[in-house]
Formats: structure tokens, sequence, C-alpha cells
């Protein structure tokens, strides 16, 4: 029996897709557990590009069956039309693709609420991709949102609820001042997209139960982030679920006592989408490098994010936070032709020494990066027949594992999905040793 979970380190973008298709090889279950269509999973197979937001990435492996887990917030429009990008590339997903009855539907008032809602707040506004996410978190937590498992009831019953909700939608879009949807068009696309979906839903927590029975090997792909977790991360600057490890229980309906391997996602430097605190921001000409290199545009909505160094304070956070067994390390050849390289090794916020992320936001804004600067390799590290990485590429990996208590197990050294080695290290350290807090000296 081998349940393994799949864990963003940072703010998200992390490379989480390569890495998930990487081991989806030799998984009989890939499993989505939270987030929506604010996700963006990029695969790239013999320089083709698969992009996936609500599907998991697994789907690319003809044996794997794909979950969209209860905790889980779903556009079935935007479903519906992702699985026919996909089939139209000549995957097959009958009898792989199964959607969890308790998972809520984002429906189209939650996108339009969402957009009107961030331009009224202007400045002040969180940086959302704008697709209902938070609105359809919010119905959830209210108890006023449908279900997926509200598809399978009559026609008629179903037409009456999406009227209901929509007109209430319509009222909240006013209040914004928006522009309402039309009820009667809306109602019949939901109703269209619902008889498409409808043979996928299911009560996937007893599919995860007897696949447990059965010893398969399942794996749970997280979206978005660690740091945009909504009770760990930088609020309230963050997504509207849990990203984190308890997520991916809640959000599979799997008893905790299964999960086995955490294996938490890193860029070999951060970057950052929207607005909130990011101390190892670069915003002079070497974060412009790091997003010319690394492609560093959304996979969702295209904006450019914020480029800066790693961040080893808020690693070795989230590694003790989500009880993360080994490291992937990804983008590692985005720093190739660099002369020297930072890694933030402590913050200092006024007077004190902070060797881990604070809660407080404002604290965080407050705190400046101690850095400690490695030299660069200037080599290129994705080639394809490379066994051992070049030694200053080696000691900044090592310096990373050190510095966040963690094995780092494998780095990728480019998109393809072949470009993946494993680090000859593979040091298991456990914890990181580090004080929490600390006096500065002068």
């Amino acid at each position: 029996m081998s349940v393994s979970l799949i864990i963003g380190g940072q703010w998200g973008d992390e490379g989480k897709a390569k890495i998930i298709d990487y081991l989806a090889r030799d998984a009989d279950y890939v499993v989505r557990y939270q987030g929506g269509a604010n996700a963006g999973h990029t695969v790239v197979v013999d320089g083709k590009r698969f992009a996936f937001h609500l599907l998991p990435s697994g789907l690319l492996y003809p044996k794997v069956t794909c979950l969209l887990g209860g905790g889980m917030v779903i556009d079935p429009i935007a479903l519906s039309k992702e699985i026919d990008g996909v089939v139209a590339e000549g995957i097959e997903v009958k009898g792989r693709i199964l959607i969890s009855e308790q998972a809520h539907l984002v429906l189209p008032y939650h996108v339009l609420v969402d957009g009107a809602s961030e331009a009224k707040l202007g400045a002040r506004s969180i940086g959302t991709t704008r697709k209902g996410i938070a609105p359809a978190y919010t119905d959830k937590a209210s108890r006023r949102g449908v279900r997926v498992g509200d598809f399978l009831r009559s026609r008629s019953e179903l037409e009456q609820l999406l009227t209901q909700k929509i007109r209430e939608g319509n009222k909240a879009l006013r209040q914004l001042g928006a522009s309402p949807l039309p009820v009667g068009k809306t109602v019949a696309e939901l109703l269209r997209v619902k008889k498409r979906l409808e043979p996928m839903i299911t009560d996937t927590r007893l599919t995860l139960w007897s696949a447990l029975d059965k010893k398969k090997d399942i794996l749970l792909e997280g979206a978005q982030g660690s740091l945009l977790d909504i009770d760990h991360g930088t609020f309230p600057y963050v997504t509207s679920s849990n990203p984190t490890v308890g997520g991916a229980i809640v959000g599979t309906g799997l008893p905790a006592h299964a999960l086995g391997r955490v294996i938490g996602i890193f860029k070999a430097y951060c970057t950052r989408v929207g607005n909130g605190p990011f101390p190892t921001e670069d915003v002079r000409k070497k974060g412009d490098q790091i997003r010319k290199l690394g492609g560093e545009y959304g996979t969702t909505t295209g904006r450019a994010r914020r480029c800066g160094w790693f961040d080893a304070v808020a690693a070795r956070t989230v590694v003790r936070l989500n009880g993360i067994t080994d490291v992937a390390l990804t983008k590692l050849d985005v720093l190739d032709t660099f002369d020297d390289i930072k890694v933030c090794t402590s913050y200092r916020c006024g007077k004190k020494r902070l060797e881990y992320f604070p809660n407080d936001v404002r604290a965080l804004e407050r705190c400046k990066p101690h850095y400690e600067v490695m030299p660069g390799w200037k080599e290129t590290t994705n080639r394809a027949d490379r066994a051992e990485l070049p030694a200053k590429a080696a000691a900044y990996v090592g310096f990373l594992e050190e510095l966040i208590g963690c094995r780092i197990d494998l780095v990728s050294l480019g998109p393809d999905r072949n470009a993946m080695i494993r680090f000859s290290s593979r040091r298991d350290r456990g914890g990181s040793g580090v004080p929490l807090t600390g006096d500065l000296p002068g």
C-alpha cells in the first residue's frame, strides 16, 4: 500500500506538474484534493506542452485513473472544455476521470463576482486568478453552495435549484455594479454540461478506500503552494483552501495513517504571482533575468511572476509544517548563467533573527533577508546524458539541503519529463535543529 503526497513548497508555480507526471508512471490513481481552475499545471512530453487546470496531471498515462476530490471547487463548464481539449489530443478519458459528489461547483456568477470584487478593491486587491474560487468556497463555508452531487438530481429539480442560485448570484452582481447573467441561457448551459459530466460523478472516497484495500499506488496532487494556505500562508494574500497536508486528508477522505511519502516541490529560486509580501523578491535586473530565463508567466493568467532568490526560512517552515520526507528541486538549470547566487538563510526583524516564517503578515513585511552568496557554476546542467551535476551546482543543492533540514531526492533540469536526475547524496537528516528565534549581536 502506497499513498504519496505532492506538496507545493513555496507560493505555487514550483513545477509540481512535472514531478507529478514523473511519479505518476508508477501510480494507479492520481487525485487532486483542493483548489479549482485557479491551478495551472504544465507538463512537457517530447516537446509537446499540456496545460492542466482541473484535471490531474496523471491523465497522460493510460493506466492511471484520475480523481477530482471532495475538497475541490469545480467549474463544470471549464472542466467540460478541458476534457474536450485532452480528448482532441488523442487521450482516452472514458472510465478514467472520477469526480467527487462532495466537491462544490463554481457557477458562472462566482466567476463574475470574483472579478467584480477584485476590480472594486483596486490597489488593495488580493490578486486572485478571477476564476470564482473564493466566492465558491465562501458559499461552501456558509452552507449555501451547490455540490457536484446535485448534478445527480432530476432535471426539473436541478433546473429549479440552479435558477434560484443564479438569481441570488445576480443580486450580488448588481450590488457590485456588474451586469447580471441571463438566467435561462445560463441554466441551459449548465444542464448541457451536467449531462456530459454525470457518468463521472461518484463517491470517490469508496474508490480510494477500495484502492487502499487492494494495495494500489495512490498519488495525491496539490494545487497552489503551502505559503498560500488559508491558515498557514501570508493571510490575507492567500488562496481559499488548504494546499498543505491537512487539506489532502480532508479533501480526499483518506485516513491520515495511510499517508506515507510527502514530497515537497521547491524551485531553485522563488516566484510569486499576485500581491502580498515576498522577502527575497529581486525587483532589479537579476529578477528580470530569472523571469526571462525561467519563462515565469502564469499558466492560468499569463501574468508575469515576481522573481527572487531561494528562501530557506520559508522552506524549512514548510518542511516542518507538512512533515515533508523528501524534496524535488526544479528549474536548477535556470541559474546556469549567473556569476553568483543568493540564498536567504534567516530574516532580521528589528533586533530579532528569525529562522522560521512569522505568522503575522505585518511582521513579515518588516523582515529583511540575510543572504549567503554561492558561486554560480556557469555550466549547462540540462544535458540529457549528464549523470552528475557540475560541482558548484551540486554544492548549491547540498547547501539548500542543509538549510531546510530535508534531503533533496530529485533535481529537475528542464521542462521535459525526462530531464530529471536523482541527487547523489540522498542524506536523510530529519528536522533542521535550528532555533525558532534569536537575538542578533549589536
